[in-house]
């Protein structure tokens, strides 16, 4: 994956959509884009729980509402830091959504300091994120907070 080519994909679809539509088409680009990318999702901050908005997968997730610091979302949504869980199967945190998933990584959405919404990416392969996963998906995020209220 060229990360620059998508980055560059991905402003031309949020800034030329409603948000609405803009994130579904980012989920969407995420996961036809990335081979090992099996389910994407926007969760968004209200109140103190993190609802789910538009997903990208085989299947959708029982987890449509997750209460902050609960779970590895909700733990990223607390701490405001990215989170990579390399075997989920290894985490407690982890509140198991598919039998085929091995890796999660959860990507905060913050504008002005104070997280608003997350991008959560489940991969059936173990240790299948790593630093460019991050960079790629922090820029992502920073895109998407200056688009969203």
């Amino acid at each position: 994956m060229d990360y620059a080519t998508a980055i560059e994909d991905i402003k031309a679809i949020i800034f030329t959509a409603d948000i609405a539509e803009a994130t579904q088409r980012v989920v969407d680009y995420l996961y036809d884009h990335v081979d090992k990318y099996n389910w994407v999702g926007i969760y968004i901050v209200e109140g103190t729980n993190l609802v789910l908005g538009p997903w990208r997968g085989k299947q959708a997730t029982e987890h449509m509402k997750i209460p902050m610091g609960r779970g590895i979302c909700g733990s990223a949504a607390q701490t405001g830091k990215t989170e990579i869980v390399s075997d989920v199967s290894n985490d407690e945190r982890y509140l198991a959504c598919f039998i085929s998933t091995r890796s999660e990584i959860v990507v905060p959405i913050k504008k002005t300091g104070q997280v608003i919404g997350e991008i959560d990416i489940d991969s059936d392969i173990p240790n299948a994120f790593d630093q460019n996963d991050t960079d790629f998906l922090e820029t992502i995020a920073e895109l998407l907070s200056s688009y969203m209220s």
